[in-house]
């Protein structure tokens, strides 16, 4: 953010991490990527730490909700604003792995430039959890983990 300290600078950057803040309550990122949300009950301890569910997309695997806060070894950590940025507009990991088709990456490419960022900005702030999620896992393999499916019903 580059801010300098002053006054009028914290005040800035308070209002950016509300901001990003706001934005991640409203887009619902706690649901898939904090333990025990999709239970009914969220881990406030872990917020944002990585899900314990899965979600089975047919023919592709079961995916996991990744942990988004700083830790540096299960974390976002290691990741520039701008990696964390594409990752959540574009469905691009950094490593160049695409991102589960259950992550609404294509309503967040709508989001404004100052919003991307505050979002960003809000999740490098978090308390950095240390939470390895288990997978992603293929189509064919044994998960480790509770798994939602998203299995069409069968035709009649």
């Amino acid at each position: 953010m580059g801010w300098n300290g002053s006054a009028e600078s914290a005040s800035a950057a308070a209002a950016q991490l509300a901001r990003g803040k706001y934005l991640v309550e409203l887009g619902g990122c706690n649901d898939c990527h904090t333990p025990g949300s999709l239970r009914g009950k969220s881990d406030a301890a872990h917020y944002l730490g990585g899900s314990d569910v899965g979600f089975d997309i047919p023919k592709v695997g079961v995916f996991v909700g990744s942990n988004l806060t700083p830790d540096k070894e299960t974390g976002l950590g290691n990741w520039t604003k701008d990696q964390i940025i594409a990752a959540f507009q574009t469905g691009t990991r950094p490593d160049g792995r695409q991102l589960a088709t259950i992550m609404p990456w294509q309503a967040f490419s709508k989001l404004t430039k100052q919003d991307a960022e505050a979002i960003a900005d809000y999740l490098m702030s978090l308390k950095p959890v240390s939470h390895k999620v288990p997978g992603p896992f293929g189509p064919d393999e044994k998960t480790s983990v509770f798994v939602m499916s998203l299995r069409p019903p069968a035709a009649q």
